[in-house]
């Protein structure tokens, strides 16, 4: 019985192309289907702008004018926290400038036509996740300023205070949660970045219609959800270990500055991954990380007072001597 190999080669395009399909949502194709032209034309429409009819939206602006029809000039407003809900597009070909144009309703006197790119920057999604992601978008570099700020106050305050400000309530900190959650937000924000470069569209689906279930999107979509729960689990994990191994000042203090470094690391990986500087420097700081984990790991117990001990001797709480 002859064994066919099959080329190395090959079987990486083939896994190469699998990766590739896993990072998109599939598009399936309606030619076939048993439908009317409408419901052929809305899920098109669906397909290209991640959106359609009945879609419901909120406005962010302060105001947002509609107009009674494309071409006309009678027009309407509506104002910030109004919701509105997709009635009907129109697509206009001789209309370079807006040639998509959405109608909109926010309820049965008030609708109207509005150009598409004027309705996504005026308006959210109501969908919970899709404006927490339109939030931390137009707020992170705000909060890494704010509890970068924090930090810096409570240090000097503790500098004065004390006269001269001693790390050594810091070094006793023994936990390896806080650098598995600087590990974690850097891998997210290199996914986050990558989605961003190699497939923006499989994001921007993403946010119009999100989902905390990992199972249901695609691959790299995926893991980016299962590294954003990863990130709340171990969070929760460093609050409550620094809780019981400090008092609060310090630990509160030791929060700031973790929260600032996790932010850093945010906005640097997701910079330098957008210029493939990124994937090097993860690589880096995962390296350098892990071998931090192996050295706090190495821990010892005093067999007379049962007191954490950094090496084999004498025990600096109760003297007695450890083999």
């Amino acid at each position: 019985m002859n064994s066919r190999k099959i080329p190395k080669d090959y079987l990486l395009w083939w896994c190469a192309a699998l990766l590739c399909v896993a990072c998109n949502y599939p598009v399936p194709d309606y030619s076939n289907w048993d439908m009317t032209q409408e419901e052929r034309d809305s899920l098109q429409f669906l397909s290209e702008h991640h959106y359609t009819t009945n879609y419901n939206f909120q406005v962010i602006g302060d105001s947002v004018k509609l107009n009674g029809n494309t071409l006309e000039r009678d027009s309407l407003f509506v104002y910030k926290g109004d919701e509105l809900v997709v009635a009907d597009f129109r697509i206009v070909l001789h209309d370079s400038i807006y040639p998509v144009w959405i109608k909109v309703a926010r309820d049965q006197e008030t609708m109207g036509w509005i150009s598409e790119q004027m309705l996504l920057e005026n308006t959210v999604p109501v969908d919970p996740i899709s404006k927490f992601i339109h939030l931390f978008s137009n707020v992170h570099v705000i909060a890494f300023l704010f509890i970068l700020g924090l930090f810096v106050l409570h240090f000097l305050y503790r500098r004065v205070r004390q006269k001269r400000f001693r790390m050594s309530s810091y070094k006793n900190i023994k936990s390896i949660y806080p650098v598995l959650l600087s590990m974690l937000v850097a891998c997210a924000a290199t996914l986050y970045a990558s989605i961003q470069l190699f497939v923006p569209e499989t994001w921007q689906h993403y946010y119009y219609n999100p989902t905390l279930n990992p199972f249901e999107l695609p691959f790299i979509l995926a893991c980016f959800v299962a590294s954003v729960w990863a990130i709340i689990i171990v969070a929760l994990a460093v609050v409550d270990d620094l809780f019981h191994q400090a008092d609060f000042p310090t630990a509160f203090f030791y929060l700031l500055g973790l929260g600032t470094i996790c932010l850093f690391c945010y906005l640097f990986f997701t910079f330098t991954t957008l210029y493939y500087i990124g994937y090097l420097c993860l690589v880096v700081f995962l390296v350098c990380s892990f071998r931090y984990l192996r050295v706090i790991n190495r821990r010892y117990i005093c067999g007379n007072c049962g007191k954490e001990i950094e090496k084999k001797g004498i025990c600096p709480y109760c003297g007695a001597f450890n083999k």
